[in-house]
This record gives C-alpha cells, sequence and structure tokens, in this order.
C-alpha cells in the first residue's frame, strides 16, 4: 500500500490545446491525470517549440500555471536554432513569463545538444540556475552520449535526461551520469524498474527524478513502475519528489 504521506512531484508532462487528436492536453486533462496518480504537482510544457517569432506557447503555459498556481509548475520548451534570439527568449520565458525550467526536444530542430546554438541556451539556463530538461532516447540527437557531451562543456548546468535513454540506451544514460554529477535521470516512459533500481543505487536517489510524460504516457502507471523497483522508503521519497524539489529550489531570479 502507498504511503500516503510520500509527495509526489510529476517532473515531466504536456500542455497544449490541439483539437481532435489523440494529443488534445488542456491543463484540466493533466489535472485529472495527477489526481488519479496521487500527484501534488507536475511540470508542464507544450509539445511544440516556442520561437523569438511566436511566444504563444510559452503565454500559454504561465496561463494554465495561472489557473492552477498550487498543481502546475512551468517549463519553457524553444528552438535553440534561432542563435542569439533564443537566448533571449529563454530569458524572456524565465523573467517575464515565469518558467522554471528548460525542455530541449532535438528531435524537432535536428541540432546535436552539443551545438553551439544548443550550449548558448544552456548557459542562459546555468546562469539562473534552472534544470534543462532534454528529451533522451533511440532517436538521432537525443542519446544520452550526445548529451553527455554538452554536459561536459557545460559542467554548472543542471540537466536532466528525460526518459533517462528510453528503451535501449538505459545504460548510456547511467554512464553518462556517473562521469558527470551534474546529469541526472528522469524516469518517464523507460519500462524498466530493475534499470531505475540500478541507476539509484550507482549514482544515489538524488539524482533520479520521478516524471511520466504524461498524458502520452499514463501517469498512474509510471508511478506503478517506481513501486516496481523495490526501492527502500526514502529512496522513494527522494526519486517522487525530493530530488526535483531540490533543483527548483537552487534557482536564482
Amino acid at each position: 500500500m502507498r504511503n500516503s504521506l510520500t509527495m509526489i512531484l510529476d517532473a515531466h508532462t504536456h500542455v497544449q490545446d490541439i483539437p481532435g487528436s489523440l494529443w488534445d492536453s488542456p491543463p484540466d486533462r493533466i489535472i485529472a491525470l495527477m489526481d488519479k496518480a496521487g500527484a501534488e504537482q507536475a511540470v508542464i510544457m507544450t509539445y511544440s517549440d516556442a520561437t523569438p517569432e511566436d511566444e504563444s506557447f510559452l503565454r500559454y503555459v504561465a496561463d494554465c500555471v495561472a489557473r492552477f498556481p498550487k498543481r502546475l509548475i512551468g517549463f519553457a520548451r524553444l528552438d535553440p536554432s534561432s542563435g542569439e534570439g533564443a537566448a533571449a527568449l529563454l530569458e524572456r520565458a524565465l523573467t517575464k513569463y515565469g518558467m522554471r525550467g528548460l525542455k530541449l526536444h532535438p528531435v524537432g530542430y535536428r541540432l546535436l545538444p552539443s551545438s553551439e546554438q544548443t550550449l548558448e541556451v544552456i548557459r542562459v539556463a546555468s546562469r539562473f540556475r534552472v534544470p534543462v530538461l532534454f528529451h533522451c532516447g533511440d532517436e538521432p540527437y537525443t542519446l544520452p552520449l550526445q548529451i553527455a557531451e554538452a554536459a561536459r562543456q557545460c559542467p554548472e548546468a543542471r540537466i536532466i535526461l528525460g526518459h533517462m535513454g528510453g528503451y535501449f540506451h538505459v545504460e548510456d544514460a547511467i554512464r553518462a551520469a556517473r562521469r558527470f554529477p551534474h546529469i541526472y535521470l528522469e524516469t518517464s516512459a523507460t519500462p524498466y524498474p530493475a534499470l531505475i533500481r540500478k541507476a539509484v543505487r550507482e549514482l544515489g536517489a538524488r539524482r533520479v527524478i520521478f516524471a511520466s510524460d504524461g498524458p502520452g504516457c499514463t501517469p498512474p502507471l509510471e508511478v506503478e513502475k517506481i513501486r516496481l523497483a523495490e526501492l527502500t522508503p526514502d529512496e522513494e521519497r527522494q526519486v517522487f519528489s525530493e530530488s526535483f524539489l531540490r533543483l527548483l529550489e537552487e534557482a536564482r531570479f
């Protein structure tokens, strides 16, 4: 039976109005899923990238947070390929729109994580000491060792490997985090409770973060995956919320 005192903070969910699509994700949908999963708070981001020419996705996330300020935490998702414009956009996202972190999804804009354009926005995030969440899976531009090169060049960053390497690259994600202590692993969508347990044992629970990637993945199932990892109660508390809360508390605005 789940300990009702264990706070659950979901570090990766999505909101965006896409009428007629299975991916349609108004904020009410993720709130309902949070309630089913027993999650007190969740990080939200859009599926689409903001650009200097179109800040509407940042406004959308900010509006969602304003509707549910005790439940939702906004992350900026943006395309770094616009160079200096992207860096300025991230700064506005953090200072004007109240975002608490950065989401990067390199598949969409086809830049290596260690490209100069990407490093520039990571350095802005580092200046504010907010986390950088990468989509990290099995596709080109998202492999753990590719993101590790960005971590090598930005030792002051707080880099989270979303999905901790997907289906086929989890061992590489653990290897990257062993090498770079400012890399954290995030559990959404990866299907291996045993490898989550291995990550906790090798890296410590402080560097493993629970997330669901809802609504694309089902938050209650993602919670159960952590239960199946057979962690200690203290490790569960850290993975479910405390590890990520520490990162949020380090931010400077």
